[in-house]
């Protein structure tokens, strides 16, 4: 099989010697390295799940946890996220980004509403996997929000846990705020339950921030394109076409830029001076 393969004789050995069995046993350690590191990790996160599930006073152990942040800078270029973590860490095929239109900037319950509501109602349409547990970057009044949007999908069986930061807005020091019946109360930053659940909160905000600054960044490169004399919407849609993109026209150079049909050597200079 491995002759085949290969396309040439392929002879293995079972007992190398020399450099090539000192090799082979170097792999054999970093693989035995590897797997131990990884049951390790494997059975702390067990431990954390394990820990949270009796600390908000779950049934089951969850298999499946959502965390929702919304990303934006003075209400503009809203974003949010969802992220995705099982037993074995995060499962990142399944995280999500929403684009938010038609709330008003800065309004964060609105922000939260709209995602949760395009999440669960997609999820619902498809015939999705719902998790075990949700968790919301905020305070009551986000926590609300999810509140009635999983009333509204008939999933208000789905346990709710809001992140809120507390007085000292240090990590560790967050209040955790349960569904209805609320409830509030802070695990410690020593709690195995407490590093999951920032571990989570964390990832989020990661993705819904990264999302925000692109999104920022497109908006930002958009207007400048518009703003330059002699740029209309089909030389515009001719150097995003070429470059396949803002991201690309950005990084073009002049003669580059100038290569693009319509676009002269002295419009390629405005558009170069323009966006740097």
């Amino acid at each position: 099989m491995f002759t085949s393969k290969a396309g040439r004789k392929v002879s293995l050995q079972a007992r190398p010697r020399g450099d090539r069995r000192k090799m082979l046993e170097m792999a054999r350690s970093n693989a035995a390295q590897a797997l131990a590191m990884r049951l390790a990790s494997k059975a702390n996160m067990t431990a954390q799940f394990e820990t949270l599930q009796n600390m908000l006073n779950l049934e089951e152990l969850p298999a499946a946890v959502e965390c929702f942040d919304i990303s934006h800078t003075a209400g503009n270029q809203t974003v949010g996220s969802c992220v995705v973590y099982d037993g074995n860490g995060p499962v990142k095929s399944r995280y999500r980004r929403y684009n938010l239109k038609g709330i008003t900037p800065g309004d964060d319950y609105a922000a939260m509403h709209q995602v949760l509501t395009r999440r669960y109602g997609r999820i619902q349409a498809e015939e999705g996997t719902l998790p075990d547990l949700i968790l919301i970057d905020g305070g009551k009044g986000q926590l609300r929000q999810a509140e009635e949007v999983l009333a509204e999908f008939g999933l208000a069986g789905i346990p709710v846990l809001g992140i809120a930061k507390g007085r000292s807005r240090k990590a560790g020091y967050e209040e955790w705020i349960t569904g209805a019946p609320h409830r509030s109360f802070n695990p410690g930053p020593e709690s195995p339950a407490s590093h999951l659940v920032q571990q989570i909160r964390d990832e989020a905000h990661r993705f819904a921030i990264t999302g925000h600054r692109g999104r920022r960044q497109k908006a930002a490169t958009k207007s400048t394109l518009e703003r330059i004399p002699g740029i209309g919407p089909r030389r515009r849609r001719a150097l995003l076409n070429h470059f396949g993109g803002l991201q690309g026209v950005n990084k073009a150079g002049i003669e580059e830029l100038s290569s693009v049909p319509g676009i002269s050597q002295v419009l390629a200079e405005e558009i170069f001076r323009a966006l740097h």
